[in-house]
């Protein structure tokens, strides 16, 4: 009996793995705006990440942004990629507390000017 006592002590004793909950953007969000976003729980061994990507193509630039859960392994990450014309260059960073990934990116006058002429050119299509 003593030894089935022992265990459910040891077992109370052992910290709680509490999931971790992140927020994650409905779609990538254009600068200056931020991503509409909502709480997400991450699966085990995910940690909260913020993205920024900014892309070029000759004057023209736009900056885009996104939240969700990631592996620690794409932590720190930057690169580049190549999609819909845009050269892309991005940065991944990430933090391990609860809705730790909040934080939006102050906005400019430069970003509305890009978002305004960003939203011309598709009404135009």
């Amino acid at each position: 009996m003593s030894e089935l006592v022992c265990s459910l002590l040891l077992l109370c004793l052992l910290p709680a793995v509490a999931p971790l909950f992140c927020y994650t953007c409905v779609f990538p969000a254009i600068s200056p705006l931020d991503c509409i976003r909502f709480p997400l729980r991450c699966p085990p061994g995910q940690v909260c990440l913020s993205s920024r990507a900014v892309g070029e193509k000759g004057d023209f630039r736009v900056v885009l942004y996104e939240k969700s859960c990631v592996r620690p392994s794409l932590c720190g990450v930057t690169g580049e990629k190549h999609t819909m014309g845009l050269n892309f260059t991005f940065t991944n960073e990430c933090c391990n507390t609860h809705l730790c990934n909040h934080a939006a990116v102050p906005a400019t006058s430069y970003w509305t000017g890009t978002l305004l002429t960003l939203l011309i050119s598709y009404s135009v299509w």
